[in-house]
């Protein structure tokens, strides 16, 4: 039987990926899209998640979400990521298609209610919805199977500072809730997915498996493979990462990572903003871990499965 998924969302050109994934794996039923702040403002994440489920030809619920840190100003946003528009400034037609009149928070609570037990909330974007829902309804986190977040870094830099990964940075206080919470919670963070980087000619298999689906993300990734290859790092060709699709495939198959248990706090001081320290069961546990929720945390990935699982899945 299906998994049944909320993907909250920020979209995004890795975003699109991931999402496309899902929609096209006979192993999740995506119950609905849930948006946030992050990549670009929350108004254009909703109209992004709208029109890769009308090109997609999937017709489920999108709900928007927060707009502001749970604590702080307005996010500056990653248009020097993802482009003005999110999509890599490839002009494609927006959708104007209404979203769901209900709020990403009480999507999420009516989800976990009506699917006890059942509904993994995957969560690659800041997690403010996640703590608002908490907020709203503290009895989800029995409620909902799991929540699986790409997010954060375990022993690894940021990407944003030294020490804090962008989803964190951009809501740690938000972040903090939701890593305080007592569900079964899973971190793809950069330990793993910056361990696999995606060439042109992956985007070029994926268009060619996928020409609608494939060929979007292959032709919105250019914006972003030009960030990563020639402002973020120094490379030999041209590659991005595709940090969501991965949350994702953790659901599919975990067998595709390796998994951690231990314990984690996220700073919200001016030095370490957004940083996640991770404390693994087989290390001597200080007073400020103590009580903390055990959490797993991916630290390695199978990278050729993986590459070959998102190929088959477009492919489908």
């Amino acid at each position: 039987m299906a998994e049944k998924v909320i993907i909250d969302t920020d979209p995004g050109i890795d975003d699109a990926m991931a999402i496309f994934f899902a929609f096209q794996s006979p192993d999740l039923d995506v119950l609905g899209l849930t948006t946030t702040f992050g990549n670009v403002p929350v108004s254009m994440a909703t109209r992004n998640a709208l029109t890769l489920c009308e090109i997609a030809g999937k017709d489920i619920p999108v709900c928007e979400g927060v707009k502001l840190p749970w604590v702080g100003p307005e996010s500056t946003y990653a248009h020097f990521v993802h482009g003005d528009d999110g999509f890599g400034n490839i002009n494609h037609p927006t959708s104007t298609a209404d979203p769901d009149p209900r709020s990403a928070a009480q999507f999420i609570i009516d989800m976990a209610k009506k699917y006890p037990g059942e509904v993994t909330l995957v969560a690659i974007g800041p997690l403010g919805n996640l703590a608002m829902a908490l907020k709203m309804a503290p009895e989800i986190s029995t409620l909902l199977k799991g929540v699986v977040i790409m997010g954060g870094a375990a022993q690894v830099p940021g990407n944003v500072t030294p020490v804090a990964e962008a989803n964190i940075w951009n809501d740690p206080y938000a972040a903090d809730i939701a890593f305080s919470a007592q569900w079964p919670f899973t971190m793809i963070g950069l330990d793993v997915t910056y361990a696999v980087s995606y060439t042109q000619d992956f985007l070029a298999k994926m268009a060619q498996v996928n020409p609608k689906l494939g060929g979007f993300v292959q032709k919105a990734a250019q914006f972003y493979v030009q960030f990563y290859s020639s402002v973020f790092q120094s490379t030999d060709q041209e590659v991005c990462y595709f940090h969501d699709a991965m949350a994702l495939a953790y659901v599919i198959d975990p067998t595709l990572f390796e998994v951690k248990e231990g314990y984690f706090r996220v700073a919200t001081d001016p030095l370490c903003y957004g940083q996640t320290t991770f404390a693994p069961l087989d290390k001597m546990i200080a007073p400020q871990w103590e009580g903390r929720p055990k959490m797993g945390a991916a630290l390695s990935v199978d990278k050729a499965r993986l590459t070959q699982l998102f190929l088959d899945t477009y492919a489908l």
